[in-house]
């Protein structure tokens, strides 16, 4: 079977870490809900050419890197047969950095998700060894999984889900995107969504020289445009397949990080869009993206522009 026929999949990264081992969990819970294949991806980092060529010790540490590899791979994939006997699992031991093994699984109809903890798994994503042409074209969503780190023994399992799917929204592309993947989520999932959207109004550095009636007419203008967004975005997007989900809006005069983070606290998945640039990158220059992924305590789903081309 080529790489074009394959089954649509959620690839996934490892490397041993517990941000790894959380993400392992997710997709494995994700490709169980899709019927999809779980392509589980470690990155060497190393020319694979050294095994049999260079010194006796440089050939003895790439087969001891080599043999550590394929057995985490194959704990992995144990782990997962064990806990959703049902998902079709593939192994890929990759000699390129894992950002860049990772790009090279996935296709369209795919979800890559990967570790994190705090900024440094975003950060391996953006400046390993991956092209930049590579992170700006990412073909499908990526879901940044965070690391169990308040607990001091990682759970046997993924936490009970809550129900609930956090998307933000700001009446662009890349939020109906966002949107689109949350619905779909929430089908999957059998979840509600929350669509949040919040404003910040510009004010004179002087505010107070801003009497209370125009900072209110004014508050009154934003709140307004925020309504017709929500508005328009929910209809455009949703069709006859997610008509019936429990959608609610929120709607706040609030940094938009802080709203995303306090409505995503206690939810299953936050979702939002990229653009800029493109891709991780383009998403990680903005800095709402950028607070979103340092903060929350919660998966966070990224749409990169490229993720819904046929």
């Amino acid at each position: 079977m080529s790489a074009e026929e394959r089954p649509s999949a959620v690839v996934v990264g490892v490397d041993g870490t517990p941000a790894a081992h959380a993400a392992l969990e997710w997709a494995a819970e994700a490709a169980a809900r899709r019927g999809a294949q779980l392509r589980i991806v470690h990155g060497m980092g190393e020319p694979s050419v050294v095994v049999t060529h260079g010194s006796p010790e440089r050939r003895a540490a790439a087969e001891e890197a080599l043999g550590y590899a394929r057995n985490l791979l194959q704990d992995a994939a144990d782990l997962v047969r064990g806990t959703h006997p049902g998902v079709d699992v593939v192994t890929v031991l990759a000699a390129e950095e894992a950002p860049s093994a990772l790009m090279g699984e996935a296709r369209h109809k795919d979800v890559i998700v990967v570790g994190s903890k705090g900024m440094g798994a975003v950060r391996a994503i953006l400046h390993g060894s991956v092209s930049v042409r590579a992170t700006s074209e990412a073909p499908c969503p990526v879901v940044f999984v965070p690391a169990h780190e308040d607990e001091p023994t990682p759970p046997e399992g993924p936490a009970e889900p809550r129900g609930r799917i956090v998307v933000g929204v700001d009446g662009s592309d890349s939020s109906r995107r966002a949107l689109r993947f949350g619905l779909r989520e929430a089908l999957l999932a059998d979840a509600s969504v929350q669509v949040v959207n919040s404003w910040e109004v510009p004010l004179p550095a002087d505010t107070a020289a801003l009497e209370a009636d125009a900072r209110e007419a004014h508050e009154e203008v934003f709140d307004r445009q925020s309504e017709e967004i929500v508005a328009g975005v929910l209809a455009e997007v949703i069709d006859d397949r997610t008509e019936d989900l429990d959608i609610s809006a929120v709607r706040m005069q609030a940094d938009p990080v802080e709203a995303l983070l306090e409505a995503g606290r206690d939810a299953d998945l936050i979702v939002v869009g990229s653009r800029g640039r493109g891709g991780v990158r383009g998403l990680l220059l903005g800095s709402v993206s950028q607070g979103v992924l340092h903060h929350s305590p919660v998966p966070v789903a990224v749409l990169p522009p490229h993720s819904e081309d046929s």
